[in-house]
């Protein structure tokens, strides 16, 4: 079992579990309702608490939708926004009005819808009343694998394979949101974060210990770093590769409110000798003395994450950390049979729209 696991929690744990086990049945015995809708709905999420990569991972089906020129959704809860009830993203929105995961993907990607409210069904009524041509083909649930009131009619399951979930326990004692046996929800589980050195070995002894049913299929993906881009300039000609600051030995600040920061900052070292590092909670709300200790340690570039970006593009920065501030963005790369994933989620869209249309 990971050694994180605080086993004098493991009490208090069993009684979280069953508080889960009661609820889960009542959506199984048809107690809680659970609603269908004539829509492609896809759930991405996971069975423990934050840092599995869920953002980049529904960018990477933002992507693979558009390719084929479908209409996309993205709908979330929102999560830590200063607003509530249902908000369909639009030019005055931002980190605060509807989170910074949907900034993000809204900054990203303008031809995407955007929502955001906690209660999804609500969400999605709300997007299949827009007007005919503005009505998205496919929505994507951001995070809601614990959200049965929506029957989602594909789901896909992260895992993050620095902490598994077969080697975690549940709240609060581990990381776990339900038990283990839940993950036979999914369509698709995915164990994210890989190590570029894995063995075929590796892949074996994942597969063996995640003991999918036959209707499951497994993928393995990791994060690939693009170039450095400056956040508050938009001349595209200023973005800088990790390369550059190990040529001219910058001194690097990485400012990062993320759950799992570890593999970013071993990814920066690398490049960086001279690094520091101002790591925050997940989500976290940069405050006026949070600022002041960003402009009182930086002596170079400073480095920060497409999310923290999100929060801090609203923040009262000076001009020296304004130019001298980075994001880095990441992709989803998979490790194996991507073009399986890809053949199976068109294929789940197309039949879908095709069934829906018969019926």
């Amino acid at each position: 079992m990971y050694d994180k696991i605080n086993k004098y929690l493991l009490p208090f744990s069993f009684l979280y579990g069953w508080g889960v086990w009661v609820r889960n049945k009542l959506f199984d015995w048809k107690i809680l309702p659970s609603e269908r809708f004539d829509i492609p709905v896809i759930c991405v999420g996971n069975i423990t608490v934050g840092g599995t990569g869920k953002t980049p991972h529904v960018e990477y089906l933002i992507h693979l939708f558009q390719a084929k020129k479908y209409k996309v959704a993205v709908l979330s809860r929102g999560y830590k926004r200063k607003t509530s009830g249902f908000i369909l993203a639009d030019e005055n929105s931002t980190g605060k009005t509807i989170g910074d995961e949907a900034y993000q993907i809204f900054r990203k990607f303008p031809d995407v819808i955007v929502a955001v409210d906690v209660n999804r069904r609500h969400a999605i009524k709300n997007l299949l009343t827009l007007p005919e041509k503005e009505q998205p083909d496919v929505i994507l649930l951001d995070d809601a694998f614990q959200h049965r009131y929506v029957q989602s009619s594909f789901s896909i399951l992260l895992t993050d394979n620095n902490r598994p979930m077969y080697e975690d326990a549940l709240l609060p004692a581990g990381r776990l949101r339900e038990p283990l046996s839940r993950k036979n929800r999914a369509d698709i589980v995915i164990v994210t974060k890989c190590s570029p050195d894995m063995t075929p070995i590796d892949y074996r002894l994942i597969s063996k210990h995640l003991n999918l049913f036959p209707y499951q299929s497994l993928f393995f993906t990791t994060f690939e770093y693009g170039n450095l881009v400056p956040c508050f300039k938009n001349d595209e000609s200023g973005t800088m590769t990790l390369n550059q600051i190990k040529e001219n030995n910058y001194p690097v600040l990485l400012v990062a409110g993320i759950a799992n920061p570890q593999m970013l900052i071993s990814e920066i070292k690398m490049y960086a000798p001279q690094l520091e590092t101002l790591i925050f909670p997940d989500h976290h709300s940069f405050s006026k003395r949070d600022i002041q200790r960003i402009e009182a340690a930086h002596k170079g570039i400073i480095i920060t994450t497409e999310k923290d970006f999100a929060r801090l593009i609203n923040c009262e920065l000076s001009d020296v950390v304004k130019n001298s501030m980075y994001y880095l963005p990441i992709k989803v790369v998979f490790k194996n049979k991507e073009d399986l994933f890809t053949k199976k989620l068109y294929n789940h869209v197309r039949n879908f729209k095709r069934n829906s249309r018969v019926a």
